[in-house]
């Protein structure tokens, strides 16, 4: 892998995301085979919205994980850097507050939301332990965080399968449903070069939350790590 090849300015990474709104929710679908909705649940789930709270969804792209958040009644904030994603949110979910922002400087007052979630989105954030810094100063004191993200297979033989998946067989069928594949190799380096699910963990104390719980799903691939604001 090439290490220059992940490391991308931020104005990068966004472009990169605006060429691939249009068909993003498709080719998540596709590359997932399916499995990416029975996540985004797995966080609903976890983050329990309750009618009247104010939930942050940070790296909301086209808001396809908020909408279940504002059907709960709650009052979400889908928040992006790339205004393509924002553009194609606001086009098919005119109900959603989607507002731009970096995740490491977010336009939002101290201590503002009952909980704050971000889903495959943190690895794409430059400094990504100053943007879980960011979601705690947004955070109401005793308010919860919920990160989804690619994580590393519990099965050893099963985690050779998934990184040649990842590099070899993600490229090519991304160049069938994407609107820019090549934006796809760069994804699937930064899976690959991601923490496990005890370094992200470490992460987050780091970054101030309290004590990090994580849920493994399909088996590792993707892992839900959770905690409180103290």
């Amino acid at each position: 892998m090439s290490r220059a090849s992940l490391d991308k300015e931020p104005h990068d990474v966004a472009k990169m995301f605006d060429g691939v709104a249009e068909k993003y929710d498709l080719t998540n679908d596709v590359l997932s085979l399916g499995q990416d909705r029975r996540w985004r649940k797995r966080v609903v789930d976890l983050v329990a919205p309750k009618p009247g709270e104010k939930i942050l969804d940070l790296a909301a792209g086209t808001g396809t994980s908020s909408q279940p958040f504002a059907d709960a009644g709650a009052m979400v904030i889908p928040c992006d850097f790339s205004i393509g994603m924002l553009e194609v949110g606001k086009r098919e979910r005119p109900g959603l507050a989607f507002t731009a922002g970096d995740g490491t400087l977010m336009p939002f007052a101290d201590d503002t939301f009952d909980a704050v979630t971000i889903s495959f989105g943190l690895r794409n954030i430059v400094d990504p332990i100053a943007g879980l810094r960011d979601l705690l100063r947004v955070t109401r004191p005793g308010g919860r965080i919920v990160v989804c993200e690619f994580s590393t297979p519990t099965w050893g033989p099963f985690d050779a399968v998934y990184s040649n998946y990842l590099m070899q067989a993600l490229p090519p069928i991304a160049r069938r449903v994407s609107s820019d594949p090549e934006s796809y190799v760069y994804l699937a380096e930064s899976i690959v070069a991601w923490p496990d699910q005890k370094g992200l963990a470490m992460r987050m104390v780091e970054a101030g939350w309290g004590r990090v719980d994580w849920h493994n799903l399909s088996g590792g691939i993707v892992a839900l790590h959770h905690s409180i604001k103290p």
